[in-house]
């Protein structure tokens, strides 16, 4: 019978280590100390495609410093490139919370990547003489190098898959400004009747936001491109070639594709996570819009009959268990849910920077799976009310010029023309009988029906024009 273990060695002694496995013992101590979420670093694809890039790099970097032989450095080359393409993810299995300032994640890709490559050279998993996990696949790194630089190539990632998520979101806003360009509605402030307005202006509001926090994304993904691989330890570059960290961007750059650059001071840049804050306050931002647009979203479709009722989201599901024929907001309302736990996330994250300690930052962990959630329920969220609500939302045109009619806040279009207080005298007859501002002005005498229809045209009640005179 072949053996269903192997035995592997390290600081504390010996284990036995599944035969199958392409990890090894600092990784299997790592899964007993930590059953934290039961989210293995395997959830996030993007941070192991990240991890297999920098060791890809750090091979080719120490070969080219002739710190590592050829066939060593191609096998490991060769295991990280089949890890880049999806292989093997299911062995990177430790906690994404753990202690260690990610060490446990920073081994458990040496030990894969490792015994991946012993493979290829055609030795067994865990005969370390021919190649080690620390010895070969870790040269010129720490963990305090990898997993930051790591967190970094993830997230700048997701930061612009992101963004195109937002981008389709604002496209689909944008469609129904265009559709709902000439109706006519009431603006509201603090809830009461202000002035008119057009449908299109109101969800063009929303368009621009999301553009304006592309924008503000962008900007935080240039932080994120500064790393401090080739920092080693704490910023030093201990045990590291003089030239390892600039030839180690370099093949970074060209193995990710992300334009990576190394921080002009080492030690700062290992125990300083500014980047990660200043990224997840942008995210919160994301999120705090993108709330207050469903909120709206909420309020506007409120009804159909006893509420706001100026828009029809489209009916996704039954709403009740209890009442019949009762349809929910359920799409607006899911992105809130997440908006609520980025704003979360981002004082999670900003407590960990917070609580860093001298030369390095051990709460890293926390920021990454911090962070990933952020990325990626927002990402979900924004195609998700694209598709299934934005597309499909629906005006009712004439409620909302009814609406216009009979709002007391016309008034205030008529203000410069009736004056201030003979316009309020009008507000509150109005308001007190039921009848009409324009009824009302016209009876008193104050503007001719011609004049009042000149000034109460859409085109002119939705947007500055020179003062006219009454009529």
């Amino acid at each position: 019978m072949p053996a269903t273990t192997r035995t592997e060695h390290d600081l504390l002694g010996d284990r036995e280590v599944p035969a199958d496995a392409y990890y090894g013992v600092h990784t299997l101590r790592a899964v007993e100390n930590f059953p934290i979420t039961g989210t293995p670093i395997s959830h996030y694809p993007d941070l192991v495609r990240a991890l297999a890039e920098i060791k890809m790099a750090a091979a080719r970097a120490n070969h080219e410093l002739g710190l590592l032989g050829a066939e060593q450095a191609e096998a490991i080359v060769a295991a990280c490139r089949e890890i880049r393409a999806g292989k093997l993810h299911d062995q990177f299995v430790v906690d994404v919370i753990q202690g260690g300032a990610g060490t446990s994640t920073n081994m458990n890709a040496n030990e894969v990547i490792a015994n991946r490559a012993l493979e290829i050279l055609g030795h067994g998993r865990g005969d370390y003489a021919h190649l080690h996990p620390n010895e070969h696949v870790n040269m010129g790194q720490s963990t305090n190098d990898v997993y930051p630089t790591a967190l970094k190539l993830a997230t700048y990632s997701g930061i612009f898959r992101l963004v195109e998520a937002m981008g389709h979101l604002r496209a689909a806003f944008q469609r129904k400004a265009d559709e709902f360009r000439d109706i006519l509605k009431m603006g509201r402030t603090q809830l009461q009747d202000a002035v008119p307005m057009t449908l299109g202006q109101e969800f063009s509001t929303y368009a621009v936001m999301l553009a304006e926090d592309e924008e503000r994304l962008k900007e935080a993904a240039l932080l994120i491109r500064e790393i401090n691989l080739g920092a080693t330890a704490i910023g030093t570059g201990i045990n590291a070639h003089p030239r390892y960290a600039a030839v180690a961007c370099r093949h970074l750059a060209e193995i990710s594709g992300v334009p990576v650059v190394t921080a002009p001071n080492l030690v700062e840049a290992t125990q300083d996570c500014g980047s990660f804050v200043q990224l997840s306050g942008v995210l919160k931002r994301v999120a705090v819009k993108l709330s207050k647009t469903c909120n709206d979203l909420r309020l506007l479709s409120s009804g159909p009959r006893a509420g706001f009722g100026e828009i029809n989201l489209p009916a996704r599901q039954a709403g009740s268990s209890i009442m019949p024929g009762k349809v929910n907001p359920v799409i607006p309302e899911v992105v809130n849910q997440i908006a609520f736990e980025v704003i979360g996330n981002d004082m999670t994250v900003t407590f960990a920077a917070e609580a860093g300690q001298l030369q390095l930052n051990a709460f890293e962990p926390i920021i990454a799976h911090s962070l990933f959630k952020s990325i990626t329920h927002l990402r979900q969220g924004c195609l998700v009310l694209a598709d299934r609500c934005v597309d499909g939302i629906s005006a009712n045109r004439e409620h909302l010029e009814a609406g216009v009619r009979n709002s007391i806040g016309i008034v205030t279009a008529l203000n410069p023309y009736i004056g201030y207080a003979n316009a309020t005298e009008v507000a509150a007859e109005a308001h007190r009988t039921g009848k009409g501002v324009a009824e009302l002005v016209e009876a008193r005498g104050l503007m001719t029906a011609a004049a009042l229809a000149e000034v109460l045209r859409p085109e002119v009640l939705t947007q500055p024009r020179l003062p006219a005179t009454a009529g």
